[in-house]
């Protein structure tokens, strides 16, 4: 059973997706054109560097967004969406709320560890809304309790940090203890499989890796292609980069010099590290060619513009209803 009431912010989607923050790749192109699209657009708060470019950058998306929907009212446009990372190594994070709240942006999306009650009573203050990520029932149970308003569940096959369930145990047990919105991350690449994340009890699919695969993405060539000509066989599933466990291609290992088949332990401490050393800049020094993505990568073949990956979704939901009603 899916939600029956939603946030009214994530009402009138032309489709049930949000488009997963994606760092170093989602930058306010790819965020403009996902929402353009009709879907809900979203990066990283730390994407923006140096941190007074946070500002900047959602002015500039706001701004656009808006000229764009007063241009062409009939069109639906998505809400935007900050990922905000609640962690000890991530000193921006109360600077980028408050930015975030300045702005009165309507989504944020937290990962990690559950965010605190001032920060969730920030958002509420003008209607804004909390989903949180979780890879467990107990990770969810804890997020509930700090009162964020949906959940993500990160099922295994996702791209970069996931878990390792399957999303039908994943959504099955957290449906059984919530009712609000639920939004399913894991090898979502075509229409089909947003509507079996709709029949199996989520109100939206959580979509990464398919827009690494496009013409807005800030990524490089060599990372989109190696998405078009990887399959499901080709993402390992380690915490050697940063001690949380996480999907990447195994090309990129190889690239770097390193056995995709025998990586050792991750340290648990690495992400902090890799936070602490990537503060001022760019990706982090020691692993900033290393791909995340997820086991959906061999259904992407191509690398069109976002709209036109988002036109194809939508096809192919409609063409996967009608073969079930047929």
């Amino acid at each position: 059973m899916r939600s029956k009431h939603l946030p009214q912010v994530l009402q009138g989607l032309r489709m049930p997706v949000i488009a997963a923050p994606m760092f170093t790749v989602s930058y306010p192109e790819l965020v403009k054109a996902q929402c353009r699209a009709g879907i809900v657009g979203s990066f990283p708060a730390l994407n923006a560097r140096p941190a007074e470019l946070l500002d900047e950058w959602l002015t500039q998306i706001q701004e656009e967004l808006k000229a764009y929907q007063a241009k062409y009212p009939e069109r639906k446009v998505g809400p935007i969406a900050v990922n905000q990372i609640v962690h000890v190594s991530n000193t921006r994070l109360e600077r980028d709320m408050q930015i975030c709240v300045k702005h009165r942006i309507p989504i944020y999306i937290t990962s990690l560890r559950a965010p605190i009650k001032e920060m969730i009573d920030a958002v509420h203050s003008y209607g804004g809304i909390v989903l949180h990520d979780v890879i467990s029932l107990r990770h969810a149970e804890k997020a509930l309790e700090a009162g964020v308003d949906g959940l993500i569940l990160v099922a295994a096959g996702a791209g970069g940090h996931a878990g390792g369930l399957s999303p039908f145990a994943l959504v099955g047990e957290v449906r059984k203890i919530f009712t609000g919105p639920i939004v399913l991350s894991g090898s979502i690449s075509n229409g089909s499989a947003v509507l079996a994340a709709n029949a199996m009890g989520a109100d939206f699919a959580y979509m990464g890796t398919r827009f690494i695969a496009s013409q807005e993405a800030h990524a490089t060539e060599a990372y989109k292609r190696a998405i078009v000509e990887a399959n499901a066989s080709d993402i390992v599933y380690t915490d050697y980069f940063t001690g949380i466990l996480g999907n990447y291609i195994k090309k990129s290992i190889e690239n770097a010099g390193l056995d995709p088949n025998h990586l050792p332990a991750g340290d648990p401490g690495a992400f902090a590290k890799l936070s602490q050393e990537n503060k001022d800049g760019g990706a982090s020094k020691a692993w900033k060619d290393i791909w995340g993505a997820g086991q959906g990568v061999g259904l992407i073949d191509n690398v069109p513009t976002v709209a036109q990956i988002v036109d194809t979704l939508e096809q192919e939901y409609r063409d996967a209803k009608k073969s079930l009603l047929s």
